[in-house]
Formats: C-alpha cells, sequence, structure tokens
C-alpha cells in the first residue's frame, strides 16, 4: 500500500475560487481528488510547521492558523493582524515559537510568536524598510518579498526586492526580537525574489526576479558570512522575452535545483555538482501552464508537480536527470487561480 498525502493548494480568491484548496494526493500515481474548500480570502501563500501540525496561510486580515487533523483536514484557530497589508511570505522557527511574515506591497517584516496550540499570538516585532531603489515603479521602493531564518537559527533573512540586497537580522528567541547585523548586497536592478538553503546547511541559493538568474553562496554560520560562488541564468541563451524568476526548490540530496520561470513559462533545473559544488543548467523546459508561480518535489520519486497561476491549474512531470528532460504525467488539474502548494503525509492508524 503506497503513502497517503494531502496537499494544499492556496489561491488568490478571484472568480469561482474560494480560497484553500485541499486534495488527496496520491504520488505513486501523481493524482489529485479534490476533499474540501476552505473559504478564506486571498490565502496565497501556505506554510506548513516543521513537525506537521499547523498551517498557516495570509489573508486580508493579516495570517491565519489551522490546526491539521489526523486525516488531514484542517481547523482554523484563529487570524491574527501583522499591522501591515496581507504577507507575501511566511515561515516558522523548527520550534514552532514564531511566525514571520515578509510583505511585497509595504515592505514590511513581521515576527509573531506562537501559542502552544499552534495559534497566533503578538506581534514581537516588526520593521518597515526605508530606502529608495534605483528602478521606477516596480524596484523604485523597498519590497520585502521571502524572510527565513538561517540553519542554525541565530539570524533571520529578510530579501528586498527593492531594494537589491538581504538584511541579516540577529534573533533573540526569548524575546521575539530582532537586530541589523549585516546586509548582504546583490547586483543592482537585480531584483533578489526567493532564497532557500541547502539540505545541509552549508550553501544558499537565491533567485534575481528582474535578471533571471540563481545564486548560490556557501554560507559560514559564524557572523553569518555569504561567499558568492556562481551566478547562472535560469532562461535559454536564445531567449529576450519578459519573464520573472520566482520560486525555487532543492531536492533531499541537494543535487539538483529546479526554479519557475513566469514568463517564458518554464521550470529551470540544475545539476549541483558535489565536487565543484557548481550548478550545471540540464534543462529548461515548457510546465505546460501559464505563470509557473510555485512547484513541489514529490516525495518518493524523481517529479514535481508545478502551479500555474494564470493557466488555473497543476500540472505533474516526472523528470529523466540523465535525458535531461521531463515528461507531464497527466492532464493538467483545474484550479482557480493557484498560487502555492504544500503536501503532508496522513498520519496511518
Amino acid at each position: 500500500m503506497s503513502d497517503k498525502y494531502v496537499a494544499y493548494v492556496g489561491s488568490y480568491t478571484r472568480g469561482d475560487s474560494k480560497g484553500l484548496h485541499i486534495f488527496d494526493f496520491d504520488p505513486a500515481t501523481l493524482t489529485f481528488k479534490l476533499r474540501d474548500v476552505f473559504e478564506i480570502n486571498n490565502p496565497s501563500v501556505v506554510h506548513l510547521s516543521n513537525d506537521g501540525r499547523y498551517l498557516y496561510c495570509n489573508c486580508d486580515e493579516g495570517v491565519a492558523s489551522f490546526k491539521i487533523l489526523k486525516d488531514g483536514n484542517i481547523v482554523l484557530q484563529n487570524k491574527a493582524n501583522v499591522n501591515g497589508l496581507r504577507p507575501c511570505y511566511l515561515s516558522t522557527d523548527r520550534a514552532n515559537r514564531f511566525l514571520v511574515t515578509a510583505g511585497y506591497h509595504d515592505g514590511k517584516l513581521t515576527i509573531l510568536r506562537l501559542e502552544e496550540d499552534g495559534s497566533v499570538g503578538e506581534v514581537t516585532d516588526e520593521v518597515f524598510m526605508k530606502g529608495l531603489g534605483s528602478v521606477a515603479g516596480r524596484n523604485y521602493r523597498c519590497h520585502v518579498n521571502c524572510a527565513l531564518f538561517t540553519p542554525d537559527e541565530n539570524y533571520l533573512l529578510a530579501v528586498d526586492l527593492g531594494m537589491d540586497q538581504v538584511k541579516i537580522y540577529s534573533f533573540d528567541h526569548n524575546t521575539g526580537k530582532i537586530k541589523l547585523h549585516d546586509i548582504l548586497r546583490c547586483e543592482l536592478e537585480s531584483g533578489p525574489k526567493h532564497m532557500i538553503f541547502s539540505n545541509d546547511g552549508k550553501y544558499a541559493y537565491l533567485t534575481h526576479e528582474d535578471k533571471n538568474y540563481v545564486t548560490k553562496y556557501s554560507y559560514t554560520p559564524e557572523h553569518a558570512v555569504f561567499t558568492k560562488l556562481q551566478t547562472i541564468s535560469t532562461l535559454p541563451d536564445n531567449y529576450d522575452g519578459i519573464n520573472s524568476a520566482i520560486t525555487l526548490k532543492i531536492s533531499d540530496d541537494d543535487r539538483h535545483l529546479f526554479v519557475t520561470n513566469s514568463g517564458h513559462n518554464s521550470v529551470a533545473i540544475y545539476y549541483n555538482d558535489p565536487q565543484t559544488q557548481l550548478l550545471d543548467r540540464l534543462c529548461v523546459l515548457p510546465t505546460s501552464g501559464d505563470y509557473p508561480r510555485d512547484l513541489i518535489l514529490v516525495p518518493g520519486r524523481d517529479s514535481f508537480v508545478c502551479v500555474n497561476q494564470e493557466s488555473n491549474s497543476l500540472t505533474c512531470f516526472d523528470v529523466n536527470y540523465t535525458g535531461h528532460y521531463i515528461a507531464m504525467t497527466a492532464a493538467p488539474i483545474s484550479v482557480v487561480c493557484p498560487t502555492c502548494i504544500r503536501i503532508r503525509k496522513i498520519e496511518e492508524d
């Protein structure tokens, strides 16, 4: 008997979309079956606690907390105000004591305390970023697009697309307060977007939305030092159209990196050489959908699910790493304006 999973798909509540979609997901066959929809306004970001007991999403009111039941269904615990506009990114610490939100529209980083039952408590610290960027319109002011802890959780990182930098804050786990420690400055007008760490915690990867490349850094925990190792494009050499390099995911063995291209409507897949620690781009191939906003790697097989916001679909692919190609496994799954996906294994009796 194959393991059973539940998939949580966030969306913008436009048209017929009502909020947070809950699917039964079979990783063996890459099939989805809609179980339920929880009505909530614009849950475009979905985050699971590290222990899998709680689900958090953004909403027009700020953030919402859900308890995940044994069968994968969810129960709303509370909603909390972030003292700003609706966030665009959420993360938690490993102990599930703090929820961190990033605000694109208001350039705000917010830390909220989490209660023992997983519900969202008080704001412990908040920072409205200040400064002017170099590009009128999109990059003329601060846009905090991603916020995450370093692997040792001594620091909190805020990726500011508008200022072309990553602010590094020291983090007090007792008070939930932050203090600016350093700034990682990116190429001007590159638009840093999403950041992740390798599973071994030794390296960091950062997409740049406006110049369409990935930067790889080595990471030294002492004093939170980032050393640039490589910059590599997310697009084919002959493409000169509009595009934004968006989200990135890494395989459990740290050997392969995935990046979505929204505009070119493709996924870029890289091989991470364990000897040189440099990325080699294997392929850039269509996701069979418009504006791929997110993707999830499927546990137990070389496959991924892509979230295509503007074509209202999820698309599933197998990956052939040696052949440098992907193969679509079935017809697209219909979801109105999907933006984010997370999956969780269902507990067995």
